[in-house]
Order: C-alpha cells, then structure tokens, then sequence
C-alpha cells in the first residue's frame, strides 16, 4: 500500500504545471552529479577515523572506547548543528549553506592531519561535524523542495549512493595510506577528497529555483518541530533512524576491532578493504528508492530490515569469508532502510519537508553519537558477542517500528498542486 495517493497529472485540472525537477532530464543528471558529490564528501569526512581506530588507540594511547570519540564527537556536534545549519540555509540560501559546508570540513581535513594531540584531534573533529552539518541537514530538504515527488525517492537515494561510495573510499584510502605511512596521511587523503568533491559540486549544483528566503523566527520554528513529533509516522521513522543508525555505527566501529585482534590480525590497509562492502550499499540505497516510489515504502522498509538481521546473524560466525559477507549484507540492508526511510520523511511532512527532513538526520546521527562509542564499550566487555548483543536489540526494535508503520494511516498527499509543497512559509 503505498503511503502517498497518486497526485493528479500536473495541467489536467486546468491548475499550473508543476515545474519540478524530473527523472530523465539533463536537470535530475546535473541535481545527481552534484548531490552525489555530496554525499561522498559528507561519509568520507564523518567516518574517516573508523577504519584507523585501532591504530590511533595504540598510536595515541588510548583505550578502544576512547578511540572512538574521534567518531562520537563528530556525530555529536553533527546532530547538534543540524537544525541551525537548516535555519540558516532558509535565510541565506541552500545552495549556498551546502557548498560553505563542503569547502570547510575539506580544509579541516587538512588540519586533522596536522592536529599535535589526541585532545586537538577531537577539537577539529568536533568542528567538522558542524561543518558537515550543512550538507546533511540541508541536502534532503532541497530535494524535497526541488524534486517532484514521482521522482524523489530516486534522487535521494542516488544522494545516499554518494553516502555509501564515500564511506567505501574513505575507509579504503585512508585505511591504505595508514597502512602505507601514518594516520595523519590518511586524514590528509580524506580532506584532498573532500574538497575535490567540493569543486564537482560547485560545476554542477543546479539553482534553487523553488527557494524562497524567510528571517529565523525562533517560536515559529520550535513549533514545527514540536508538530513533527506529534504525527504517528514521523515519530517512527525518526526512532527508526535512532536506532538503525546506531546499531550500524556500533557493528562497524565493534568489526574493526574484531578483524584487527586475533585470530584474523588485519592491517589498515585490509580493514580499509573489508569496507568495499560499501559499493553494495551504495547500489542497494538506489534501488529501494527506486523501489519504494513504484510499490509503495510500506512494503519496502521492513524487507529492508529482514535483510539486516539476517547479515548481523552471518557475523556470528567464525570464518572470516562468512563474517565479510554478513557485513556485506548488513550494509545493503542498513542503506536501503535508510533510503526508504528518508524519501518518506519528506512525503509525510505536509508543511516543512526540509525541516521534517533535518529532525530525521538529526536523529540518525542522535544514533550514532550514542551508539557508536557503546560499540566500542560493549567490544570491551565482551568482545563481538557484546557489539552483537547491543546491535542486535536495535535491530529488532527498528524492525518492530517498521511493521507499526505498515498500519500508520497514509497522509493526504502532497503533490495536489506544486504550492503544497513550495517553500516553507
């Protein structure tokens, strides 16, 4: 059942013709391209240190859990720029925002590399989550704004392909060049990336032709996000993205740890590679938006969920084949939930979509902030069986708020005329 009515074609009420981005022209191409971009830039810079956490907390001196605040933090302050980020780009701009946002976590990569402390490290880690805020609290609700709804779900999830390219190359080239030289190379590496990715998106981010300015109005704005929690469908996809995302971050954060120790000791340069699991994830976001706009995203998410666990109960075994391949299915599951999960944000959001849409980012990194570290904490207590546990339970929960949001009531739709969707205002 899907969640949105069909809308009816745009003229055939004698209404105005929806001007809105569509797939298959040579706009969706230039809007791909650049969001893409983006979203390599955005996974590479948030999780740069995931694959070099063993060796910064043997370099550094640090214990596991300690180690990956180089992650907690930068989600942290991610989560905690979200909002602000989106307030600002309403002012000044999207476009705007989102490309300030890509030049400066590139040249903060740089600074990473050259930072003389732990202490130092996590300050301008810290500073490039609230740079990146631009970028992922902005991103989605552009695309709603930009976007026809028909074709939505394929731009967001391309936006999320980005995602899963740029934590694959990020984990692979730092993993490499640490392996090959040291930590700061690989921080090095990653900030070169982030700004190549910067240029690409500057040459082709198509103008925000829907946008219109609007002055911050503190109240105003506080009472749209209090409507958002009070909405059914809203309320579980952003638990949804809480929980998928922190059980993903500690999965990973616990596998480095793992295929480091014995029996498998893999150097950076292997753990780098075991992330090439990333591509899968990157082409399963792409096809469950793609999915999700013609069988409906009832149907979709809790397949996508299914698919999670089955990966998390290949991790358990003891080859390392097996374990890889469970992280692989892990990570087209995950990718694909979150795909589903942020198309619908948008749909569902009557009034402010890009809002709707910066609260459900702010909540996965909310995830990840906790969870992540957790990770790191249960791997101290009981190795993978602890992560295993932890993760296990945000799974069957996330899969519990998926099969409840199959008998959420469907919203009116939001494609009756283009000013339901215009402008917040």
């Amino acid at each position: 059942m899907p969640d949105v009515p069909p809308a009816t074609p745009d003229g055939a009420d004698g209404g105005p013709v929806d001007t809105r981005i569509r797939r298959g022209t040579p706009e969706f191409r230039r809007l791909t391209a650049a969001i893409f971009a983006a979203g390599l830039a955005t996974f590479a810079v948030v999780y740069t240190t995931q694959p070099l956490l063993p060796v910064l907390s043997r370099e550094l001196h640090v214990s596991p859990a300690t180690s990956s605040l180089t992650l907690g933090v930068t989600t942290a302050t991610l989560a905690l720029s979200l909002l602000p980020a989106l307030w600002l780009s309403e002012a000044w701009g999207r476009t705007r925002v989102m490309s300030a946002s890509l030049v400066a976590s590139g040249l903060l990569g740089l600074l990473a590399a050259a930072a003389p402390s732990f202490e130092a490290l996590l300050v301008v880690r810290a500073l490039q989550g609230i740079s990146v805020a631009g970028i992922a609290g902005v991103t989605m609700g552009y695309l709603a704004e930009e976007v026809h709804p028909s074709s939505l779900g394929t731009a967001i999830g391309l936006y999320l392909a980005g995602n899963g390219i740029g934590g694959m190359v990020g984990r692979l080239l730092g993993g490499g060049l640490a392996d090959a030289f040291d930590w700061r190379a690989a921080l090095l590496g990653i900030g070169v990336l982030s700004l190549t990715c910067s240029s690409v998106f500057l040459l082709r981010r198509p103008p925000s032709t829907r946008f219109v300015a609007r002055p911050f109005r503190a109240r105003e704005s506080l009472d749209g996000i209090v409507r958002q929690f009070r909405e059914p469908g809203l309320v579980r996809l952003n638990v949804i993205g809480v929980l998928m995302m922190g059980a993903f971050l500690a999965i990973f954060n616990g596998m480095t740890f793992r295929l480091a120790a014995a029996p498998y000791g893999l150097g950076e340069a292997a753990l780098g590679a075991v992330f090439l699991v990333y591509a899968l994830g990157s082409s399963s976001s792409a096809l469950a938006g793609r999915a999700a706009d013609v069988v409906g995203r009832r149907a979709v998410l809790p397949a996508a969920v299914l698919v999670v666990v089955a990966g998390m109960a290949l991790t358990l075994a003891r080859p390392l084949g097996l374990v890889v391949v469970g992280i692989a299915v892990v990570t087209i599951g995950f990718f694909a939930t979150h795909s589903v999960c942020s198309s619908w944000v948008g749909r569902r959001a009557l009034r402010n979509p890009g809002q709707a849409s910066a609260v459900y980012v702010l909540c996965t990194y909310v995830g990840s902030s906790v969870f992540g570290p957790l990770g790191g904490a249960a791997w101290s207590w009981r190795a993978w069986d602890g992560v295993a546990l932890l993760a296990g339970v945000l799974v069957l929960l996330t899969l519990v708020m998926a099969l409840q949001l199959r008998r959420t009531p469907p919203r009116a739709p939001l494609d009756v005329t283009p000013a339901v969707v215009a402008p917040p205002g």
